[in-house]
């Protein structure tokens, strides 16, 4: 089943924001109330902002990005990706689930190997560690 009409409009955009790796228009996609669940804390992250700032900082932490398949289903998007960081080399997957109105609701991101995922972490927290600690006190 392919997505829903409000979904693929917004997946449309995602694909676009990650070519042109400009992410400038995320906010419109991403729910208010959006949540992110990161391969390195068990704790989701909450809110748009919190959700904007880590999808935005992690697409330019990733080098040479590039999904290979995607599977589609109404409300729900599974996109395969590869990247690396560093000499470190991953293989990922993007979980995205859709709201009636298309905007993403809740963001998984799974990576593998460990070291993929220790390495995106350590990157993560260097560019923007105090600001995740502050946004989620605030959430």
């Amino acid at each position: 089943m392919p997505l829903a009409p409000a979904a693929q409009k917004s997946f449309t955009k995602w694909l676009a924001m990650i070519a042109e790796n400009d992410f400038r228009d995320l906010p419109s996609i991403i729910a208010a109330d959006a949540i992110f669940r990161s391969p390195v804390g068990l704790k989701p992250y909450p809110g748009r902002d919190l959700v904007c700032l880590l999808l935005s900082t992690a697409a330019g932490v990733f080098e040479d990005f590039k999904y290979h398949r995607e599977f589609l289903d109404g409300e729900n998007a599974a996109l395969e990706f590869s990247a690396h960081i560093g000499d470190v080399e991953l293989k990922a997957v993007h979980l995205i689930r859709f709201n009636a109105a298309g905007e993403f609701v809740e963001i998984e991101k799974l990576v593998r190997p460990a070291e993929g995922v220790k390495a995106l972490g350590n990157a993560m927290a260097a560019l923007i560690g105090p600001q995740v600690k502050a946004l989620r006190a605030a959430a």
